[in-house]
């Protein structure tokens, strides 16, 4: 059986950032994946012996939840409370009731629940997530949540850069914590179907469903930003919405990441460290040389004038 004492050290290292606000990096995505390996194991292990499964239903933070405990998301959820802690302090700052927010790379509804609960029956959620394996298992935790699916429009979508762009045909949504053959030599996660999902911009998206206000996007698809964003102008435009989102440049292909920065900074947005409120560099190399590779930034860009 796990030393319990072992798996609240882990739980503790598992929670820090890729890069602490003053100092050097710490747990790189590897790192951490490897951390959450080994907190699955030993709570699988615990939970076998006393006759529980490796899926559980549970409450955490007024919301229910279905989990499967060898998933590092599911898994996050289950020890933590939350999946990414400080990305939620982050919009609960942010995000107030009654506001409309975009949830994109929504997965299982790991941040689209809570802020369901943010901004209560009279705001909106609109998640989006193109993977038949999280579109899924986010329709459960809604139906879960009655009191909070009323304000959310879940779609199995890809958000794309032009209307005659086709989906592809998978993308990571899982993070497998027990299975591990074949997920991403980087990242460690394994791609899933895209099969049902379509395919829009996200501007095409908030004209067909006549959205007059757009206040906050959460914003985590793994090196598709800039895609995302090409197709959301109006959106940004017209709405200004602050953008919650990961600056992970090892994801990206090649040039990818700093086309997506001068995207948003030629929007008129400016860069700031979601932790620290710290102002950062709008041009893309700069930001490259800054984040250690195989880490992540969470970055808050906020519209200028």
């Amino acid at each position: 059986m796990v030393d319990m004492e072992v798996v609240q050290l882990g739980c503790e290292m598992y929670q820090r950032p890729s890069r602490p606000r003053n100092g050097p990096a710490m747990l790189n995505t590897l790192q951490r994946v490897a951390l959450a390996r080994f907190l699955s194991r030993g709570l699988i292990g615990v939970r076998r012996v006393v006759g529980a499964s490796a899926s559980a239903c549970v409450t955490r933070g007024g919301v229910k939840w279905e989990l499967d405990l060898a998933e590092g998301i599911d898994l996050s959820i289950y020890l933590l409370g939350a999946f990414e802690p400080r990305t939620v302090s982050t919009y609960k700052r942010i995000v107030k009731p009654g506001d409309t927010v975009l949830d994109i790379g929504a997965n299982i509804g790991a941040h689209t629940l809570p802020l369901a609960r943010i901004v209560g029956e009279g705001g909106h959620i609109h998640a989006f997530e193109p993977t038949a394996f999280a579109f899924e298992k986010l329709m459960a935790n809604l139906a879960r949540n009655p009191q909070l699916a009323g304000c959310v429009q879940a779609n199995q979508a890809m958000l794309v850069e032009s209307e005659d762009t086709d989906t592809e045909p998978e993308i990571y949504s899982s993070w497998p914590l027990s299975d591990t053959e074949g997920v991403h030599a980087l990242h460690a996660g394994r791609a899933k179907s895209t099969e049902g999902a379509r395919a829009f911009t996200l501007d095409a998206y908030a004209s067909k469903h006549a959205i007059d206000r757009v206040d906050f996007v959460k914003l985590d698809v793994d090196g598709h930003e800039g895609t995302v964003l090409a197709g959301a102008n109006e959106v940004l435009d017209t709405h200004r919405p602050v953008v919650l989102m990961e600056f992970a440049p090892y994801v990206f292909d090649e040039g990818g990441f700093d086309r997506m920065v001068a995207l948003v900074a030629d929007r008129g947005y400016a860069f700031e460290d979601a932790g620290s409120g710290r102002a950062l560099p709008a041009e893309g190399p700069a930001l490259r040389k800054a984040i250690p590779f195989g880490a992540s930034w969470n970055v808050i860009a906020r519209p200028q004038g």
